[in-house]
């Protein structure tokens, strides 16, 4: 148990990092409120669930042992990012129609899947922190489990926590589709925020 403490207390400030998942709930929540927020909560943790299986397997290992195919999966994960900013960033520039229709927002949820999936952030909890907390002696499947839950848990909770105090703050700004269009600037512009931080880091 003093094991999974550690693993928590370790992370839990990597949760509340910002990062790709945190700006993304954001700028779910400026854009459509909190049940928003929540439902790409939920995307980012299925997200992350893939993960889970990738450790519990030991993919980890294979991701190290090639830097190249690391390096690959984070600029997709950058390039999606972008993708998302740029999406919202042109609904300001649509003038056609002031607010962007929910058909071309998308799901949340698979928004938020992807997030997660493509995030080298949760990638390198994954795949180079929480092995640290595993002991080979023991049933290492199931410890990559118990840990991943641990984290998924702890991303369920402080996403969810922050979708509800992003709308609270947030709530008398959406009044009208010139608003919207602004707050979807800003949410565009906080995903390239992220994009570029990946990008230096």
């Amino acid at each position: 148990m003093s094991v999974y403490l550690l693993f928590a207390l370790t992370v839990l400030p990597l949760v509340f990092t910002p990062g790709p998942d945190i700006l993304f709930i954001f700028s779910q929540v400026m854009s459509k409120g909190v049940k928003a927020g929540i439902m790409a909560t939920l995307g980012i943790c299925m997200g992350y669930l893939i993960h889970s299986v990738l450790v519990a397997v030991g993919i980890a290992a294979i991701l190290i042992s090639f830097p190249l195919l690391f390096e690959t999966i984070r600029w997709l994960g950058i390039a999606y990012l972008l993708y998302l900013a740029l999406s919202l960033l042109k609904s300001v520039f649509n003038t056609k129609s002031l607010q962007v229709p929910k058909a071309q927002a998308g799901s949340p949820v698979t928004k938020g899947f992807f997030t997660a999936l493509l995030n080298p952030k949760g990638m390198l909890i994954y795949f180079a922190i929480l092995p640290q907390f595993i002991n080979q002696s023991g049933n290492t499947v199931a410890q990559g489990l118990i840990l991943s839950s641990i984290f998924i848990g702890l991303c369920l909770v402080v996403y969810s926590g922050l979708s509800f105090v992003v709308a609270k703050i947030t709530q008398n700004a959406q009044l009208d589709a010139k608003k919207q269009k602004w707050i979807d600037a800003g949410s565009g512009g906080l995903l390239m925020i992220a994009a570029t931080w990946l990008i230096a880091n």
